[in-house]
């Protein structure tokens, strides 16, 4: 009885650990592709303003 409630604490562990692992990479995966998505338009503006001839 006692080896079969420790498996299970482990196993409830190791969820636990794994859904803040997954979080933690879930969170750096949005923060680059906020970044991404931020240094395509900038890009973008930079080329746009550029061959527009807007510049003063």
């Amino acid at each position: 009885m006692g080896r079969i409630l420790l498996i299970v604490a482990a196993v409830v562990l190791a969820f636990f650990l794994l859904g803040s692992i997954l979080g933690f990479v879930v969170g750096l995966i949005k923060w680059a592709l906020i970044l991404g998505l931020i240094a395509v338009v900038a890009g973008f503006v930079v080329k746009l303003f550029r061959s527009s001839g807007l510049r003063g």
